[in-house]
């Protein structure tokens, strides 16, 4: 649909689906269930506004009554004050009307936007491989708040059919036949908008889509501003936004031209018959059918009852806009978690692993693990070594639950990781990645990550242990620094020593270490060294080695090629081997060996003799 309509990037999700209205509206219903006495309350008070609203014509009717009259002064003096009181009322209904609805609104949508965010932190990192981050953001946002604004205007379209109702009786009783000219434009306003269901819900959905299409690319461009502006692609970068930009505002404004139809053309109708109104209602005044107090009620009324058959009509193209929002809102509510997990809880971790038979892809019929086979035994340190593409990452990330495996097993002394509550399991496994990650806050909130009742001392225990106390000593506030968004303000080295501090609060039985590539200065490599040694003490450590240091201590390494394990003991034993960790030794590790720098001493000495 969106390339046919020379739209590009708003076509539907994978995990998209279309509801009935019924499935939607059951759906709604369901997020006001604890909302029933607001509901009551505001129920209630539309009510009220309403009759208070709906009763001024005729009040104002009776003082043109008694004006022309003049029979009796204190009936006069009554209906005015009278009339006063009821409008007065009237506010006072309005405002509690709106303000318990408006409280019931915002618990409605901070609700949804509760549950919609806290499904999607539960699903597997495939989910966040295949769908932008922006346009989720956009669902949970952007959408929610359209959702919002029409459960706002659904409560004013009751206090609009009430209205209608209350003021359609005296037109009845002043008037049956004028009342009649009257509601035979309104079957025609009413077929006149639900023409407009359809194409109003999916021109809203299209402008939705490509809301969320922009937050993406903002997102994105934001994440990567480094690298646009060291390849001097501002311009470039600009000119992409543009295009998107600039489809969103083409998009909304054949939305809002196409809904913009509506209204005009309703008002021309509703000229049409005040027009008639005032003809027919004329010549019933110069027939003395109908006295100047009852047209003055019955137009008055009328144009009363104008405002809430607008705002009945306008309801259905805003509807759809809300329920085109709750639709994209309720399907990634929906949408699959291949992450399987149970419900049962360890009382203490080993440490032991085992990889049976184990399956795995990505992508179908593209294998990164077939019948893969490994064990690692409780308190072990073993080091995964392999060219890029090997699957060291994926295995982490297996035994990391981020990813769902296809076939085989992967037990943890001896259970099933699909039979283990998720939350408890990953208690017990501390992850620090290639890449540090911090929050922007404080240094010791971002070391109580993941351990959030531990106290002050503990902290300062985990950075003590880690070797970051001291630099941390050197700041004005302290373990109170506010450090900015990924830790901006530290250097590399750093953040590194933050998160070791952070895994060693955790205290877990199984550690995975993805080893930063980065360079850092010796002094900081030596601290980054002896925390790493530190952190893998008794505890079964896997780690993903990009330093010669590392492999050299680690009980054993498995070498991976294209998913299989091709050689695996210590450090000396392979090389003795002079195969596949050899060549891998001699490609990535060899220069950072003491015996390579000196030969290198050595030759450049041999050539200046």
């Amino acid at each position: 649909m969106s390339k046919r309509m020379g739209y590009f990037g708003l076509g539907e999700e994978g995990y998209d689906r279309i509801y009935t209205d019924r499935e939607l509206f059951s759906r709604v219903i369901k997020l006001f269930k604890p909302y029933k006495r607001s509901m009551t309350i505001v129920i209630i008070f539309v009510c009220l506004s309403s009759v208070s609203y709906g009763l001024t014509p005729f009040l104002m009717s009776l003082i043109i009554k008694q004006l022309e009259t003049q029979s009796d002064p204190f009936l006069l003096v009554f209906f005015i004050i009278n009339t006063l009181i009821l409008n007065s009322l009237g506010y006072v209904f309005n405002y509690v009307n709106r303000r318990t609805g408006n409280r019931m609104v915002y618990g409605v949508c901070y609700n949804l936007r509760r549950q919609t965010n806290l499904r999607v932190l539960e699903q597997d990192l495939s989910f966040f491989d295949k769908y932008p981050t922006g346009r989720i953001v956009s669902r949970i946002n952007s959408d929610g708040q359209k959702f919002g604004g029409s459960v706002t205007m659904f409560t004013e379209l009751i206090s609009s059919f009430l209205m209608f109702m209350i003021v359609l009786i005296p037109m009845i009783i002043i008037s049956p036949l004028l009342t009649g000219v009257f509601m035979l434009v309104v079957p025609i306003v009413f077929a006149f908008t639900l023409s407009f269901r359809k194409i109003a819900r999916r021109k809203s959905v299209f402008g939705q889509r490509s809301l969320a299409q922009v937050n993406a690319f903002v997102q994105e461009s934001m994440a990567g501003i480094q690298i646009i502006k060291s390849f001097r692609q501002e311009e470039s970068q600009f000119d992409n936004f543009q295009a998107i930009n600039d489809q969103s505002y083409r998009v909304n404004m054949s939305r809002a031209l196409y809904l913009s139809i509506l209204f005009p053309s309703l008002d021309i109708l509703i000229a049409v018959l005040y027009a008639l109104l005032i003809f027919f209602g004329g010549n019933f005044i110069l027939q003395g059918e109908l006295s100047g107090s009852d047209i003055y009620l019955f137009l008055q009324s009328s144009l009363i009852m104008f405002a809430p058959i607008l705002q009945i009509a306008s309801f259905w193209p805003q509807f759809q806009e809300g329920l085109s929002a709750a639709e994209r809102i309720f399907a990634l509510q929906d949408s699959q978690s291949y992450i399987k997990q149970g419900d049962y809880v360890l009382d203490s971790i080993k440490g032991n692993i085992e990889f049976e038979n184990l399956g795995f892809e990505y992508v179908p019929e593209k294998p990164v693990f077939k019948d893969f086979n490994l064990v690692i035994q409780p308190g072990e340190n073993v080091a995964i070594v392999g060219h890029t593409g090997a699957g060291k990452s994926s295995l982490t990330k297996i035994l990391l639950r981020l990813y769902e495996f296809q076939s085989g097993d992967v037990r943890v002394d001896g259970h099933s990781i699909r039979d283990i509550s998720l939350s408890e399991y990953r208690k017990s496994i501390g992850f620090i990645p290639q890449v540090p990650f911090l929050w922007a806050d404080t240094i010791e909130n971002n070391v109580k990550y993941g351990s959030p009742d531990a106290s002050d001392e503990d902290v300062i225990w985990a950075l003590e242990r880690s070797g970051g106390m001291e630099w941390i000593k050197n700041f004005d506030d302290g373990l109170k620094t506010y450090i900015l968004e990924r830790g901006k303000v530290l250097s590399m080295g750093q953040r590194q020593l933050i998160v070791f501090a952070r895994v060693l609060l955790q205290n877990p039985s199984i550690l995975i270490l993805d080893e930063a590539t980065a360079s850092v200065d010796p002094f900081t490599e030596v601290q980054i060294q002896e925390s790493m040694e530190r952190v893998m003490q008794e505890r079964t450590t896997i780690v993903i080695a990009h330093r010669l240091t590392t492999v050299r201590n680690v009980d054993r390494i498995i070498v991976l090629d294209h998913g299989k394990i091709v050689e695996e003991g210590n450090h000396e034993s392979l090389l003795k081997k002079n195969g596949y960790y050899a060549r891998l030794y001699n490609t990535y590790f060899r220069h950072q060996s003491y015996e390579f720098i000196e030969e290198i001493k050595s030759r450049q000495t041999e050539k200046t003799a």
